[in-house]
Parts: structure tokens; sequence; C-alpha cells
């Protein structure tokens, strides 16, 4: 045989053998998994997988087993422990670790969720301050802003309450890494503006002083002006009212500048409070109804 027709049939024949060994390989894979046959298996098959969340579509397109069959397993599921449901029809996975808590961490799961809910979200207030690494003091409930009136979320001792803003759409937000993804967390900007509309949400205004003086060493000045330009009157006075309580005058330059555009007179600290007899305080012009004491 010449050697250029040697040379065509050896790779030929080479070209069989890596195709032959490709579909072995790739059959003992298929013999290698095990079969899902029950929801006790799709759901440890989904762990596996990284996942943490279903709903009932995924498990029908896994399981063609009736409702009925389903809903018996999934009770006994929670029953055990295994899965809670923050949401009728949400399902969240429980890791070993959590058990005695009933859940994982709502950061593990609040981006699945509010997709399954259809709502635009950012984690806001006390939980993203403490994202950000203001954590004087641990908020109890999970915070998240969104654009319509929503019931909170139980999962077991985890709980998710929700407060509505119509500028969810145009809040700064960053992207965090979670143990199972992502989620979308307030800037230090946006939530210190967001601490001070938000106040009775956070523990009272002495309280919101001090997760700002925790949080102003994350706040970039230029965005907080920027930010400012586009918030209320109101809630520029008190924030530059309370960061100067919180000894961290650094930051009232932007924010006087973005009061200088805007037409503003004197406000109570606390709306809901009596006025009492104090002046307003400049260059805030902010009446100081109740007593604030930062824990510095």
């Amino acid at each position: 045989m010449p050697p250029k027709t040697r040379k065509r049939h050896f790779t030929c024949v080479n070209q069989r053998f890596v195709l032959v060994y490709a579909i072995v390989m790739d059959d003992s894979d298929s013999i290698d998994r095990e079969p899902i046959v029950d929801l006790s298996d799709f759901v440890d098959d989904l762990q596996a997988s990284g996942r943490y969340t279903f709903t009932p579509a995924d498990v029908r397109a896994r399981l063609p087993k009736s409702d009925v069959a389903l809903d018996n397993a999934l009770r006994r599921l929670k029953q055990r422990g295994r899965v809670v449901s923050p949401r009728r029809g949400f399902h969240v996975i429980v890791p070993t670790e959590y058990r005695s808590a009933g859940a994982p961490p709502p950061s593990w799961f609040i981006d699945d969720l509010m997709k399954f809910l259809r709502q635009p979200y950012y984690v806001g207030l006390l939980s993203a301050a403490a994202v950000h690494g203001a954590s004087h003091q641990q908020p109890m409930v999970f915070q998240v802003i969104t654009d319509r009136p929503t019931r909170r979320a139980l999962a077991e001792r985890v709980r998710v309450e929700f407060r509505m803003s119509r500028s969810v759409a145009i809040t700064p937000v960053t992207a965090t890494q979670t143990e199972t993804g992502s989620m979308r967390v307030a800037t230090p900007e946006a939530t210190a503006i967001d601490l001070v509309r938000f106040a009775d949400a956070c523990g009272g205004w002495s309280n919101v002083a001090t997760v700002l003086a925790e949080l102003a060493e994350q706040i970039d000045p230029e965005r907080l002006g920027s930010l400012a330009a586009t918030a209320k009157a109101p809630e520029v006075q008190r924030l530059g009212f309370l960061l100067d309580r919180a000894s961290q005058t650094q930051l009232a330059g932007p924010l006087l500048r973005a009061l200088s555009a805007k037409r503003y007179r004197p406000v109570p600290l606390a709306p809901a409070a009596p006025r009492g007899d104090d002046r307003a305080v400049s260059p805030w012009r902010v009446i100081a109804n109740q007593d604030v004491e930062p824990d510095l």
C-alpha cells in the first residue's frame, strides 16, 4: 500500500476509535447517574447541583406523578424539615446545617423568590447596611424593597419583610454574590437615604444615626450628592442632620449642594411626633423634636 494511502487509512481508523470511545464514555456516565424515582430523590439531586429552590412545575418536569401523590410527598418532606415553603408554590430546600433554624438564610433564596413573584426588588435598609459592613445591630428580619404592597414571607424562624417604593426601578443597586448565586442590594448611598425614608422600620432615629455612622465609610460623597438631587427635600434634610449628629460632617457638602437646588423649609425630624418648641437646626432646617443619641 502506498504511504499516502496508508496515512489516510490510519486517520480513518483513529477517528473511528475516538468516536467509539466517546460513545462508550457517554453511556457509562448515564449508567452511573441514579434515576429520579420520587420527590426525595429530586430534592437531593437538585441540592447536589447547587440549587435550593423549586416550584411544582419543576417537579412535574422530572416526576410524571399525580398532583395528589406529589402533594403527599411534599408534606412528608416538610414534616421532616427537609423542605420549607415561604410562599405557596415556592419551596426551599433545607440543608442539614440549617435544620435547627428551619430554613437557610434569605440570601440563599430571595432572588429566586422575587422572580417567582415577578416583582422587581432590592435588599435594603438594615439588611443592606449589614451587607456593606454596618452590622452594629443585626436585623431580626430580612428587609426587602419592592414596588407594591407585599405580605411578609415566613420560613420557620426566618422572616422576610417588604417595604414599598415607587423608585425600585431607578434605585442604584449592586449584584452581591451569595452561597447560591447573587442578589440585588442597594448601594451604600441608596441605603443611607432609605434608612431615613423608612426610619420606623429601622429601630428609630437613634439607631438610624448609629447605622449611618458605620455606613459612612462606604459612602461615596459625590454619588450621595447625585442621588440626593433626585430625593425629596425633607429626606435630604433629615439625612444631613443625622450625619452631623453621627459626626460624619465630611458628607455634608454634597447634600447641601443638592438642597441648594430645591425649595425647602423647616421640617420636624420625626413627622409623627409633636413639633415641640425647638427651633430648626441650621443648615438643615430640621426641628429636633426627638432626641438622637447614636451608639458610637
